[in-house]
């Protein structure tokens, strides 16, 4: 099994956008890159912590490749607005792309000088090493599925997976 972590603003869309993919094993909601020993979802959210909300993506590389895990995630957000999406604004809500080895770096780096011709602002995704994981609280786990209802769900995590799942439906 493989392992990717990346941000794209709220965690919730992101993991939402990796469930049920084929060859994605698990999809969970994190915390990574800041300097916190001890992220919590309030302090990460205050912007305290310097982590961005992520998401920790076990796979496997014979079934779905990195690439094609960054193709999604650059689809699932807009890698043009610089800490925020949406209306969630801060650097705990920044695009970026955590490697875990200098193949994923390069991989990433590739993809993003790829996906440039599709963006008419500039991309501003950070790929940097991953640092300081933390897994969020168990409540965020599988946030979507499970709170349908939520106002913030219906406006803003439903669209941006109905978008990623026509344009990607070959992946599920």
């Amino acid at each position: 099994m493989a392992r990717a972590v990346i941000g794209g603003g709220c965690f919730w869309c992101v993991e939402g956008a990796y469930k049920n993919m084929r060859g994605v094993e698990s999809a969970l909601p994190g915390y990574a890159g800041g300097h916190d020993p001890n992220p919590t979802y309030n302090s990460v959210c205050a912007g305290v912590t310097g982590h961005a909300e992520v998401v920790e993506i076990i796979y496997d590389s014979s079934i779905i490749s990195y690439e094609t895990i960054l193709e999604v995630f650059f689809t699932v957000h807009d890698p043009t607005q610089l800490n925020r999406q949406g209306n969630d604004v801060g650097t705990q809500y920044r695009s970026s792309i955590f490697y875990v080895d200098e193949n994923q770096k390069i991989i990433a780096e590739n993809v993003l000088e790829d996906f440039k011709q599709y963006f008419d602002d500039e991309i501003v995704t950070e790929i940097s090493e991953l640092t300081n994981y933390h897994e969020a609280e168990k409540y965020h786990h599988n946030y979507f599925q499970l709170n349908p209802g939520n106002g913030y769900c219906q406006m803003v995590v439903a669209p941006k997976l109905s978008k990623v799942r026509q344009k990607m439906a070959h992946l599920y």
